[in-house]
């Protein structure tokens, strides 16, 4: 495995997650107007912080590495321990399926319940969110050369959160997309839809289709509902020229920008590597040391 790639889709992340968290829930001119077009590590914003500072994205990602890297596979149970500690640190930022679930997990529910139980109490348009796949890229690198079990994982990894179909899978879809980027396959996202096949829910596939022909979709939202992160981050990370654009498109977007700019700059990261990614990105964010020792770590898992 290029081992450039693999740091680029942990680093590609965090910058994404990074230069989107100031503007979060900002519309598209909102930002426009108070910074033209953002492609620079800024601070104070959405939740007052300093510019690189990262979010809830990066910080269950790195529950999940360090997980991978301490236990040498995929152990949820371990992963959700890891989760309600960092929930239990008071983070400034918390999607409300993940706090509501890492709150049963905290009080007694398996690593496989507390989700699902969330989900089933969760009416229609709050019970799908993108609260899973913006973390769950990382499983990628180790299981990168086993689908069957790459697909496995990335949808256990959701449904300690996030149960719903449309996130499990899209967890799935989503890094078996990385995985087909990390081998250089030529069609990575239709490669990753024939291998969920039928099993996946049709209104993902629907989103999701056109970006494998190559088509861009004539709207692209930007709200927190998991199909729609899905295909805006999908289509930017996909669809660009660099990995800088990449994010910059995704973040300059507005809305949920944290979430879309992190799942574009994993998908971007794999493409093009760590290399690519701004040094002057890259310089600003505290945990990229950690990131990058962590990148190399599963590299040898897998």
């Amino acid at each position: 495995m290029d081992s450039d790639r693999a740091r680029g889709v942990l680093l590609g992340l965090a910058c994404g997650d990074a230069l989107g968290r100031p503007v979060e829930f900002k519309s598209a001119s909102a930002i426009s107007t108070e910074h033209g077009r953002l492609d620079e590590m800024v601070g104070e914003g959405t939740w007052n912080q300093p510019a690189g500072m990262i979010t809830d994205d990066t910080e269950q990602a790195l529950c999940i590495v360090r997980s991978l890297a301490e236990q040498h596979e995929f152990d949820p149970a371990d992963i959700a321990e890891r989760f309600v500690a960092w929930y239990d640190s008071n983070p400034f930022d918390i999607g409300r399926m993940t706090m509501k679930s890492l709150s049963r997990l905290k009080h007694g529910d398996e690593w496989d319940e507390a989700g699902q139980h969330v989900w089933e109490s969760s009416p229609e348009g709050q019970n799908a969110g993108n609260g899973s796949v913006m973390r769950c890229a990382p499983l990628a690198i180790p299981y990168a050369d086993d689908w069957e079990r790459l697909g496995k994982v990335s949808r256990q990894s959701s449904q300690i959160t996030h149960a719903d179909p449309r996130c499990t899978y899209g967890c799935a879809v989503l890094n078996l997309t990385v995985a087909g980027l990390l081998d250089n396959a030529d069609t990575p996202l239709q490669d990753a839809l024939d291998d969920v096949g039928s099993d996946a829910p049709s209104e993902l596939v629907t989103a999701l289709q056109p970006l494998a022909r190559g088509d861009s979709p004539d709207t692209l939202e930007t709200s927190g509902y998991v199909v729609h992160s899905l295909q805006t981050a999908l289509h930017d990370g996909l669809f660009a020229e660099s990995a800088e654009e990449a994010i910059v498109t995704a973040v300059n977007r507005g809305g949920d920008t944290d979430t879309i700019g992190a799942i574009a700059g994993a998908v971007a990261g794999a493409r093009f590597g760590e290399s690519q990614l701004p040094e002057r990105w890259l310089s600003a964010i505290d945990e990229v040391g950690e990131l990058e020792s962590l990148a190399s770590q599963l590299t040898t898992l897998s």
